[in-house]
């Protein structure tokens, strides 16, 4: 099975993608399963895992209901306030759906990342942690020492970072982000989603090469059984297009990978994490 294991649906009358603007042309009108399924198609892929784009309930119930109607939408990853007392009931109606298959906590819009280390939120976590729910992590990459505190104190995370943690491409800047990135690694049911790279890097005027160190540093890192290939489409279209992203994620590949490889990073390992 080969799988995108990370894009987004939206309709923006709904209101609540307060990120999309109309300084967002590009961006700025509906996503819908029409526009992506001839790309799946024509990359070979067998389907896709929605994750959810805004931070309300409202919209996971959206994609929960356009993943009813969309054979080609193998998963849904929702989103889920931890901060709120209520989390449970919300969880608990979420996953008496199918295709429900997880949250996504959005660290990257905090203003304190320091705020997923507070009591309340690390023992919700934990909760989740100890049924094995798979929770996606999105953060920036000078985030990463609140998350990697996140993981001390939660070491049985079933997890995905998004984004390779966002690293700093455009400036060519590798220490720091590598360091942390060792020491997630280190958490054996933590694993990495190889997307959102392209819009890190300087839009439509990137080459191939800047993205192939941090993809190589990724796969030493996480190995082939804990990479996971994501489109981050429609955004990705703020740089590239969605032959463009898979192209710069195969031609990074190491040479000594093989079909077994490769198949773990195109979908085996999303089956497995999202337990599809």
């Amino acid at each position: 099975m080969r799988i995108d294991a990370h894009q987004h649906y939206w309709r923006i009358t709904r209101g609540d993608y307060g990120w999309i603007t109309p300084e967002l042309p590009v961006l700025y009108r509906d996503f819908m399963p029409v526009d992506l399924e001839p790309l799946l198609q024509t990359q070979s892929l067998d389907g896709s895992i929605i994750v959810q784009a805004a931070p309300t309930v409202e919209e996971t119930d959206f994609i929960l209901s356009i993943a009813e109607q969309s054979p080609s939408v193998l998963g849904v990853v929702g989103w889920l306030d931890l901060f709120d007392p209520d989390h449970r009931r919300i969880y608990e109606k979420f996953r008496q759906h199918p295709k429900f298959k997880g949250f996504r906590i959005m660290i990257q819009d905090m203003p304190d990342a320091y705020r997923i280390l507070e009591p309340g939120f690390v023992e919700a976590l934990r909760g989740y942690a100890e049924e094995g729910v798979p929770v996606d992590l999105l953060l920036v990459s000078d985030q990463m020492a609140a998350v990697l505190q996140l993981l001390e104190q939660v070491p049985n995370l079933r997890g995905v970072i998004n984004h390779m943690a966002k690293p700093p491409i455009r400036n060519k800047d590798m220490e720091s982000w590598k360091q942390y990135m060792t020491a997630f690694a280190r958490y054996p049911q933590i694993y990495c989603k190889l997307s959102g790279m392209v819009t890190e890097g300087e839009h439509h005027r990137w080459r191939k090469e800047d993205f192939l160190p941090y993809i190589r540093t990724v796969i030493e890192l996480f190995g082939p059984q804990r990479v996971m290939f994501g489109s981050d489409w429609p955004v990705c279209l703020l740089a590239a297009d969605y032959s463009e992203v898979m192209d710069i994620l195969i031609s990074s590949l190491p040479e000594a990978w093989g079909e077994y490889e490769r198949g773990c990073l195109l979908g085996d390992n999303a089956k497995a994490f999202y337990k599809l």
